[in-house]
């Protein structure tokens, strides 16, 4: 019994911890992603980074990325157009996983 056990809890911890990776990538797509949105309205320093954690904080209003890809897309209006965001918010995503990979 103390096999199967262990392996609960191994798999436990397996899950939690792909959970803890999965949303600092997610949080950190979304930073990378208002830095990128803040650079297109021409926005630099503290500004630009101010920006960008509110893109991060948007992520919180509801479940999934349509909060955020909304939050963008309203303030890109004119700058870049729906299908500009995805594409980079699935580049992002993809250079977010690999910048939390290297960290580990």
């Amino acid at each position: 019994m103390s096999t199967f056990n262990d392996r609960e809890r191994a798999f436990e911890s397996k899950f939690a911890h792909d959970a803890d990776l999965r949303f600092k990538a997610e949080a950190r797509r979304n930073r990378l992603l208002g830095e990128w949105a803040a650079d297109l309205l021409g926005k630099t320093g503290d500004e630009a980074r101010s920006y960008a954690m509110s893109v991060v904080s948007a992520d919180f209003d509801e479940p999934g990325e349509e909060d955020v890809f909304r939050k963008v897309e309203a303030d890109l209006v004119g700058h870049a157009d729906a299908a500009t965001i995805r594409a980079q918010m699935a580049a992002l995503t993809t250079e977010a996983r690999r910048q939390i990979a290297d960290e580990t």
